[in-house]
């Protein structure tokens, strides 16, 4: 019985500690440190090693400017335990509390004296500096600790306190240390000094930042500098001096691997940077004997020449695809071929019929399932572009049943619901968008969501659904790269559909075909009508970005892009574009863009 006692008093004791911690730091969060004071007296005394509780009551002593209350408490403790450098520091802030700065400098100097006796209280010391915002102190402190005993290092902090004072050479020199010391990895530091380096080559950060990624190459001729350098320019989209860089380190790892070279293509070719693009495929054409990687390029190459206009160029990449069919043949390996040359026949010649036989030829090979889905999307969509709709259906539908969680499935099913959408048959469309609405791929979730509110509010409005199914038409024929038969299609529904819900649709549709056909003045003439006549409507973020977009990289009206861009950040907030608007507003009004 007796134990039975104990054991219940035990279990008060504890219940009653714990609800003094959880009331005591409430109270001191909620600033209300006369009622928080109350219980960390209690648990300092109860707890007298526990450093939270006896930091909390120093805290509140100095809030409530019990100046007596503190320094008596403080130095104490600072006589009777083992943490006496964490009060010295305390109760130097103390005094520095009431002025008394000469008393303060002699506590703080008082706790750096302690690193002397053993440095390896420096990371309690420089933290403690760092709480009270003493960054010279913690400097002072880290430095010291370091210089005493080599093996502890503090760059981590030293950087961070550096970059907080704006010192942003010794920050870079700090973390670099780091990285060259084997403390910390290449992608931690990137991610913290990136938010100091911008887009801007002329940037005083950036240029800091070359000077001492130089200096190290000059000094110490290592690929880690090769490595920072290429990453800065592409930061800077200086792509060929980053591939200067990536040449050297694929030269001094004997060439190895062209992955990284590969990375460096492909976001130039992303870009639009395609002369550097180019440069840097025909070198890893030059370097590898990879069969894959040499494909890749070749393909990519493709691409920059298809870039190019004209009926020659088409003949050429013909000759091209025959070609490297020839070397390559049919085989597993030769997907991204197979898809490439049959897309090309298809939206490029106008010629589907050798492509799908292409593509039906290539699905007798032994193939994975992954493999057989992309064959299979890529004829879904050749059969949709040929208007053999229900055999493209029936591509689809395989692949989203066979892939029901994964993005390409998803990517099938929005390919149904647009296939049913080009036939007609809109209700079959809504079913599979309505399932789409809730994608984990945002895009996807939002072309689901347009499509589906389309098709909704105008087959509500209208029973015989009469413009839907030219807007439907339309859309079709500009994916079969009719792009002027499309603007004649929705002109139609403009003249003869005056006032129905579709009219914003048509509209705002019409307009990317303008631009397509470079008919700017006449694109911005109908996203302009749509803030104009349907400022309530769901289309007008898309006007606005659409015609900020028009005015940034067409009409080079820098002026009148951020004004677009303005009006989606403070009048549609919650808009899919206001993520993009931001950053090009911020970009036109001359900020620093990380």
């Amino acid at each position: 019985m007796r134990i039975f006692i104990t054991f219940l008093l035990t279990c008060c004791f504890f219940w009653t500690s714990a609800q003094e911690d959880f009331l005591a730091l409430q109270y001191f969060n909620d600033g209300e440190f006369d009622k928080a004071v109350v219980f960390y007296e209690k648990l300092s005394k109860s707890n007298p090693r526990r450093l939270d509780y006896l930091e909390g009551l120093v805290a509140c002593y100095q809030q409530l400017e019990r100046y007596e209350d503190a320094e008596a408490f403080l130095e104490k403790k600072i006589k009777d335990t083992n943490v006496a450098p964490n009060f010295i520091i305390d109760l130097g802030y103390t005094y520095s509390l009431q002025s008394k700065n000469e008393k303060a400098e002699a506590q703080y100097n008082k706790a750096i004296k302690f690193l002397s006796k053993n440095p390896n209280y420096g990371s309690r010391i420089g933290a403690k500096f760092l709480k009270y915002s003493l960054l010279n102190k913690a400097i002072i402190a880290y430095e010291k600790a370091m210089a005493l005993n080599p093996s502890l290092n503090y760059n981590y902090q030293l950087a961070r306190i550096y970059g907080e004072q704006g010192n942003i050479e010794k920050m870079y020199v700090a973390y670099l240390t780091l990285l060259l010391e084997g403390k910390t990895s290449k992608s931690n530091v990137l991610r913290n000094i990136d938010a100091f380096v911008t887009e801007e080559t002329t940037n005083t950060n950036n240029l800091i930042l070359k000077k001492v990624l130089l200096k190290n190459a000059q000094r110490n001729p290592d690929i880690l500098w090769n490595d920072l350098l290429s990453w800065l320019f592409v930061k800077q989209k200086q792509y060929e001096s980053a591939f200067r860089q990536e040449k050297a380190i694929f030269k001094r790892t004997e060439g190895t691997n062209t992955n990284r070279l590969i990375d460096l293509s492909d976001i130039a070719y992303n870009v639009g940077e395609l002369d550097v693009a180019q440069e840097i495929y025909y070198f890893i054409l030059k370097e590898t004997q990879d069969e894959t990687t040499r494909l890749d390029s070749e393909l990519q190459l493709i691409n920059i020449q298809l870039q190019q206009e004209g009926t020659s160029t088409l003949d050429n990449v013909e000759k091209k695809y025959k070609e490297l069919l020839q070397i390559h043949g049919i085989k597993n390996t030769t997907l991204r071929l197979q898809i490439a040359y049959a897309k090309f026949l298809t939206f490029k010649k106008n010629t589907p019929d050798p492509a799908i036989k292409l593509l039906k030829d290539y699905l007798e090979i032994p193939l994975n399932r992954e493999s057989v889905a992309y064959v299979k999307f890529a004829l879904g969509e050749i059969l949709v572009y040929n208007k053999k709709f229900n055999e493209a259906l029936i591509y689809f539908s395989q692949i989203q049943r066979k892939f029901k969680n994964d993005v390409i499935g998803q990517n099938a099913r929005f390919k149904v619901a647009q296939t049913s959408f080009y036939k007609g048959d809109f209700d079959w469309a809504l079913t599979q968008l309505k399932v789409l609405r809730s994608s984990t791929s945002q895009l996807i979730a939002n072309d689901a969501m347009q499509l589906s509110l389309l098709i909704s509010d105008n087959v509500l409005e209208d029973s015989t659904q009469i413009a839907l199914k030219k807007y439907a038409r339309a859309d079709l024929l500009a994916y079969q790269n009719k792009t002027k038969e499309a603007v004649t299609i929705l002109n139609d529904i403009l003249e003869n559909h005056k006032g129905e819900k579709i009219e914003d649709e048509a509209l705002l549709k019409q307009g990317e075909f303008l631009e397509q056909l470079k008919e700017y003045e006449q694109a911005k003439f109908n996203y302009q009508k749509i803030i104009e006549f349907y400022a309530q409507g769901i289309l007008a973020d898309d006007a606005y970005y659409a015609l900020g977009m028009l005015y940034e990289n067409k009409l080079n009206k820098p002026q009148k892009a951020k004004e677009q861009f303005e009006k989606i950040i403070y009048n549609y907030q919650d808009s899919y574009y206001a993520p993009t608007a931001r950053k090009h507003f911020r970009r036109l009004r001359g900020d620093a863009i990380n």
